[in-house]
């Protein structure tokens, strides 16, 4: 049996990696959490992303992946806070979190609480994560599951740019690494 194109994007050690056996993890204790490159970060997202495939020329100070049986199953990413006027180096952003479709249930998270506690060794100064749920697509729910809480001076609103809203000097709409749904701001404070 070979592998299709989108497999061999998803293994993990070209070198080591025969042809696959049929092995799925069937527990989210199977997945080994890691860092990972940009360019892995990138092509699994473009993959699997629901809504943002594409991330242009992000900055970011770590990616994160999930890897079983030399296959990789889930990519996160983190930078310092899109909003200019949020602290810089003491608040983390999850920019992107992409699933493969065949991860184990509770996958997301799993690996969300595995980031946290890594970021808190990683990065001594970080105080806060934050990340945006798409209200169009996401509940919200491995924010509860992972305790994370809903911040209270965030009012979420629809993106972009409009002639009477003056917050925004360009029109947004035709990028394609932003969102135009409405957003709610999850945080999670590790100090």
């Amino acid at each position: 049996m070979k592998c299709s194109c989108v497999d061999s994007v998803r293994v993990a050690r070209p070198l080591f990696h025969a042809e696959r056996g049929g092995s799925i993890p069937t527990s989210t204790l199977c997945l080994v959490f890691d860092t990972c490159s940009r360019e892995t970060f990138a092509r699994l997202n473009r993959l699997w992303h629901s809504r943002l495939p594409l991330i242009g020329n992000s900055q970011f100070r770590v990616c994160y992946s999930a890897e079983y049986d030399g296959l990789w199953y889930a990519v996160a990413a983190w930078s310092n806070p899109v909003a200019r006027m949020l602290p810089q180096q003491t608040w983390l952003e999850l920019r992107r979190f992409a699933i493969a479709s065949d991860a184990p249930k509770n996958t997301a998270s799993r690996m969300l609480g595995w980031m946290v506690r890594d970021i808190f060794k990683r990065f001594p100064e970080v105080q806060r994560l934050i990340s945006y749920q798409d209200c169009e697509v996401h509940k919200g729910t491995i924010y509860k599951a992972a305790g994370w809480i809903r911040a209270k001076d965030y009012v979420s609103r629809i993106r972009g740019w409009a002639p009477t809203t003056g917050w925004a000097s360009r029109n947004r709409a035709g990028r394609t690494n932003q969102n135009l749904a409405p957003r709610m701001r999850w945080e999670y404070y590790l100090h």
